[in-house]
């Protein structure tokens, strides 16, 4: 758990869609907390649950069951028009498809100050911000230009300033870098991390790739709608150099449940039930001998 104080906690967070007649569920009993100004990436396979949390936290979707705050706002609590408010001033959005965040007809400039004309910003107050903004991100000298003349790495750029627009405390990006290169992939996540360490951002990133852990605090794996794993960085002081080397552990929900990794299962053919043992360090889990032959593999 991040030892700054909480600024999102989902409690055994719930959502299930209506398919025609199937119920789909996308989290099934999701635990998580965020501390303010963290920069957290979240990553699974397709299906997980971590694009459904990123739209639950962005007051886009409501959650089925269980509870979520986000600073002092209960999202469940909140009517529509509470929401709607609750978007526009708590959270900025930053997409993978950048026509989600931009329009084409009108310059860089005026796609900033686009979301502070929504929340009625006096004209010269979301001037000065769209200008302090633009610079932010680097694209001072391109301020007049229209989307079709700004490259991918640009677009993505101008769009983290959009997000900024109305000062939200919370920025939420889904698969922000998955369209770019490596090159310009890394100059985002750098932009990000500038965000939470320069100007107290909470910052959570949606990604499939765990390559995300070199760029972010901390790692939350989600797994079939649930917390499976965290990976966290660690910086340490080796001489005169410094280096970087990250710790990844299973979590155990609320309801004292724990997810091991697909792999370890494979590796040790784990199915249906196992037996607990107790032992000085901890437990040891291993498959019954009369369900598993003599052998009784274990992991510990």
């Amino acid at each position: 758990m991040h030892a700054n104080q909480p600024f999102i906690v989902c409690d055994n967070l719930v959502k299930i869609y209506k398919v025609a007649d199937l119920e789909v569920v996308a989290l099934q009993g999701l635990d998580l907390q965020i501390g303010r100004g963290e920069l957290v990436g979240i990553v699974g396979k397709s299906g997980s649950g971590k694009s459904t949390l990123l739209q639950i936290l962005g007051g886009l979707d409501r959650p089925s069951a269980g509870r979520v705050t986000v600073g002092s706002h209960d999202l469940l609590a909140l009517d529509h028009s509470g929401l709607v408010d609750y978007t526009r001033h708590t959270t900025g959005f930053v997409w993978q498809q950048t026509g989600r965040n931009l329009l084409p007809y009108l310059s860089a400039l005026k796609n900033i100050e686009l979301p502070m004309l929504v929340a009625g910003t006096p004209r010269k107050l979301r001037q000065a911000r769209a200008r302090e903004l633009i610079e932010l991100v680097g694209l001072g000298h391109r301020a007049t230009h229209r989307l079709t003349a700004l490259s991918g790495g640009e677009q993505q750029r101008l769009a983290l300033a959009i997000a900024l627009a109305n000062d939200p405390p919370l920025i939420l990006a889904d698969e922000p870098t998955g369209e770019l290169d490596a090159r310009t992939a890394a100059y985002i996540f750098d932009l990000f991390g500038r965000l939470a360490s320069d100007y107290g951002k909470t910052v959570v990133i949606v990604s499939h790739d765990p390559g995300i852990k070199q760029h972010v605090g901390r790692v939350i794996g989600i797994r079939d709608g649930r917390t499976s794993t965290e990976t966290v960085r660690q910086q340490a002081r080796v001489g005169e150099a410094e280096e970087t080397s990250h710790a990844e552990y299973m979590v155990l929900d609320a309801a004292g449940r724990l997810q091991l990794p697909a792999d370890v299962v494979d590796e040790l053919g784990f199915r249906g039930r196992v037996t607990i043992e107790r032992v000085a360090e901890g437990v040891i889990i291993r498959t019954p001998r009369d369900d598993g032959g003599s052998s009784g593999r274990a992991a510990s």
